[in-house]
């Protein structure tokens, strides 16, 4: 396959690099266009008020395109501009840090995937629940086997898949189970800080409280060591509100 590989935490990162690497071993042609430096938790941002400018890494047998800009900046442009040819694939990760419930919504990671999916190239999010992982190779060798196990053509068009790992090993990560993504969103805490000047700054913390998690969706099946697959389409249409508003008016 020609596959697009893009990332949020910077194209130095070792889950990038280790995906690349395990790509190009299991024989797949590879261009990766990467954010320069961690964009994580930027969304599907765009720049517009601003130019894009971008640097190549040519290290340690990985060649690359780092752009100062966004991960959908660098799917965009990599689409558009930098790429000779349209890619089989959009591949964004391997994240550190997994991307499970309303995390989708947030990602850089998921939404690099997303871009490539509305451009309508099969894509794929890849993200690993430890935000400091030393070892991604594992992984990154499992990504690379499954990709030719997944039936791209008949996926529905614009169709986004997250894959998630566990914090364990590779080999003693559980059964890959397609599952829903959670609903449950955060109960968010600032912590309050001081700077050595006296003044207050705040860092954003949090969780997702245990008991509005569904056993059956990826969160809870991460958590019990299982690596999840959730196909995701961001139709933000709700159904429900919009019958109702259509009998109302």
């Amino acid at each position: 396959m020609n596959i697009l590989l893009a990332n949020d935490d910077g194209i130095q990162a070792i889950g990038l690099r280790s995906l690349y690497f395990a790509l190009k071993e299991a024989g797949h042609e590879v261009h990766c266009v990467a954010p320069v430096t961690e964009q994580s938790a930027v969304g599907h941002a765009v720049t517009l008020s601003m130019p894009i400018r971008v640097k190549h890494f040519k290290e340690n047998g990985f060649v690359g395109q780092g752009v100062y800009g966004t991960p959908v900046d660098c799917v965009k442009l990599g689409l558009s501009t930098l790429l000779d040819k349209r890619p089989d694939l959009v591949l964004s990760g391997i994240n550190a840090g997994a991307n499970v419930g309303v995390d989708i919504l947030y990602s850089g990671t998921v939404s690099a995937a997303t871009e490539g999916a509305l451009m309508e190239i099969p894509s794929m999010a890849v993200s690993m629940d430890n935000f400091n992982p030393e070892d991604l190779s594992g992984q990154a060798r499992y990504c690379a086997e499954l990709l030719p196990r997944i039936p791209w053509t008949e996926l529905p068009r614009k169709c986004v898949l997250n894959l998630n790992f566990p914090d364990l090993p590779i080999e003693d990560a559980k059964e890959l189970i397609v599952c829903p993504h959670t609903r449950a969103s955060y109960d968010d805490v600032y912590d309050t800080r001081q700077d050595p000047r006296g003044r207050p700054y705040y860092w954003l913390s949090g969780a997702i409280p245990p008991e509005r998690i569904s056993a059956d969706r990826d969160r809870a099946l991460l958590t019990r060591g299982h690596v999840t697959l959730t196909p995701l389409h961001f139709d933000f249409t709700d159904r429900e509100a919009l019958g109702l508003l259509k009998s109302t008016f």
